[in-house]
Order: structure tokens, then C-alpha cells, then sequence
């Protein structure tokens, strides 16, 4: 009989950028994990290419780590990830130490607990993809800004369903934003920073 190679618990997230590309990440199955679809991937890159090399970057709500990954293949100078599901947090170290990357560190924690204490560093960029059954959008932003999680000029992703509402702080500016089927993803940006895309 011929050989078969066995199938892994859930599958696989590739990488489809930078140094990393082709990668793929291999992730078990969770209740509510979602990946950012690849085209939408490619188009935040794209948005975030003159600004993400060196920059430091907060994965929160981080599930697979795609986001964080494909920024570290692309230039980023460290990743923070934050993911409360043991075994997802598991998965993305032995990925992350698969592919030799030493910019990073994973915490295991719930996400919005984390954001009420006060950062070690802010950060240029910050991804917020949490589960789409659940309402943390709204105190996420919220944290974020009140508890200075952020640089002047600091990117803020967010992605979430089309019909979600969210109200961000005066400080964040819109910058770009798009949709995918029924996924609605923004970029803003936070004031203090001259520098323009």
C-alpha cells in the first residue's frame, strides 16, 4: 500500500510574503479560529509596506499568528504575541522556532486583561482580529489607546464582520479600508507622526 502522509490536526496557514514565503504554519483546531484570508493579507502588506521594517508589532487575539509572521517575513523588527488558547500559543512557538525566528515572543494570556496593564513598549503596529463570535473590538480600541499601548503615528489594524459597528478614539485617522465578502478590514492611523504613506 502506498505511503500516506498523515494529515495534520486542522491544517496549514501559508505565508505569502518576504522572507517566509511559501512557509507554512501549522495550526490546530479551535473553536472560532478564523485566518485572515490570503488576498486580504497581500493587501495590508502592500498597505503597510513603506513602514513595517523595524517595526515593533502587537499580534493581539493572535490564533494562528499569521499576522505577526507575515510581518516578521516582511522586515518587522519584533513581534509581540498575545493568544489566550494554550494549545494556539503552543503551535505558534514551535512555528516560530521552526522558522527561525528570535524577534518574537508569545504570551498566553487573554487578550483585553493584558491590554489593562501598563506596556513594557508601545508599539508602531498593532493587529486586532479577534474571534467574529465575540464583541472585543470596542474594548480593545479602548484599551489600546487609554492604556498607551501606542506610538505617536502608530497603525492600528482591525478586522471584523461587514455589519460590526465601531467607534475609534479622535486620534485615529482613517487611512485605508476594503472588504472581502463578508469581512470588512481598516487601517488608521494614529496622530503624532508627520511621516505620510
Amino acid at each position: 500500500m502506498p505511503r500516506v502522509a498523515p494529515r495534520p490536526a486542522f491544517g496549514s496557514v501559508r505565508i505569502i510574503g518576504g522572507s517566509l514565503r511559501r512557509s507554512r504554519l501549522e495550526v490546530p483546531e479551535a473553536p472560532g479560529l478564523r485566518p485572515t484570508p490570503d488576498r486580504v493579507r497581500e493587501t495590508l502588506f502592500n498597505w503597510l509596506a513603506p513602514i513595517i521594517e523595524g517595526a515593533r508589532c502587537l499580534d493581539l487575539f493572535a490564533g494562528t499568528g499569521a499576522l505577526g509572521i507575515e510581518a516578521l517575513s516582511r522586515g518587522a523588527g519584533w513581534v509581540d504575541f498575545i493568544e489566550r488558547d494554550p494549545r494556539l500559543a503552543q503551535a505558534m512557538r514551535q512555528n516560530l522556532e521552526r522558522l527561525r525566528q528570535t524577534q518574537a515572543a508569545v504570551r498566553c494570556a487573554d487578550a483585553l486583561q493584558a491590554l489593562g496593564e501598563p506596556p513594557a513598549n508601545a508599539y508602531d503596529i498593532v493587529f486586532i482580529d479577534p474571534p467574529f463570535t465575540e464583541t472585543l473590538w470596542q474594548p480593545a480600541v479602548m484599551a489600546l489607546e487609554e492604556n498607551r499601548w501606542l506610538r505617536a503615528g502608530a497603525w492600528i489594524y482591525l478586522e471584523m464582520p461587514a455589519s460590526a459597528q465601531v467607534t475609534v478614539p479622535e486620534a485615529w485617522n482613517p487611512h485605508r479600508e476594503s472588504a472581502a465578502g463578508a469581512v470588512r478590514y481598516s487601517l488608521y492611523r494614529r496622530l503624532g507622526a508627520s511621516a505620510k504613506l
